[in-house]
């Protein structure tokens, strides 16, 4: 039996991605309510549900439009108990060849989102709270290529760390999966000859995501969880 998330609601950072996407998905299946923010636009023939709040246009680094957003959640739902920081990008490159801007605006997309974000949120989350960031193994292990995004992953599980450590007397944990490679698109487009079926599908990311999100979790903080698939 599924756990409930009965009339919980939760941001999710990344929200019109593929990942994003299903994360609402499940956690809309749980009972929760999902607002959905994202630098992009708001997707053609998408619309607000009951339980859906789409907002697009968000810039993560600007304090203002970050504000602007959780303030629509709260004007929508006057509460927030949880926030998923599933916002970020992807860049290999080797360091002879490579530029030191993709070291910044992988450290923006990554790292900087997620704590711009959870700074924001802060205010709202009282105990019970939940707060789960998206890194990667990479950041365990970096291949040749992966310096920029693999640094930038790894900042993710240091904040993890020091943000569960900060919050745990206020009873809001503070959790991050690890995943390999999420079957998806754009994955399969750059690597069409793998196997697909030992990637990690976005359902089954978004099922861990909702276990830490959930009451059952309440004694978990500061992990940082490979979600590896058969990688």
């Amino acid at each position: 039996m599924a756990l409930s998330l009965l009339d919980r609601v939760y941001i999710i950072t990344g929200g019109f991605g593929t990942l994003g996407r299903a994360l609402a998905s499940e956690l809309g299946g749980r009972g929760a309510r999902v607002a959905l923010v994202d630098r992009a636009s708001i997707p053609a023939g998408s619309e607000d549900g009951e339980r859906v709040l789409l907002v697009g246009g968000v810039d993560l680094g600007t304090d203002g439009s970050v504000q602007r957003a959780l303030a629509q959640v709260v004007q929508r739902w006057q509460r927030i108990d949880g926030l998923v920081n599933v916002a970020g990008g992807f860049a290999s490159e080797s360091l002879a060849d490579g530029s030191l801007d993709t070291w910044d605006r992988l450290y923006a997309m990554n790292l900087r989102s997620a704590v711009a974000a959870s700074q924001a949120v802060l205010p709202q989350l009282k105990a019970g709270g939940r707060v789960v960031n998206v890194s990667a193994m990479a950041a365990l292990k970096a291949a040749a290529g992966m310096g920029p995004y693999a640094a930038s992953k790894a900042g993710v599980m240091r904040f993890t760390e020091a943000l569960a450590e900060e919050l745990k007397d206020r009873g809001v944990t503070v959790n991050a999966v690890l995943p390999s490679i999420i079957d998806t698109p754009a994955n399969r487009a750059d690597m069409p000859n793998a196997d697909f079926g030992r990637w990690v599908t976005p359902r089954a990311l978004s099922q861990v995501v909702a276990f830490l999100l959930s009451d059952e979790a309440a004694a978990v903080t500061g992990a940082c969880i490979p979600v590896t698939g058969r990688v």
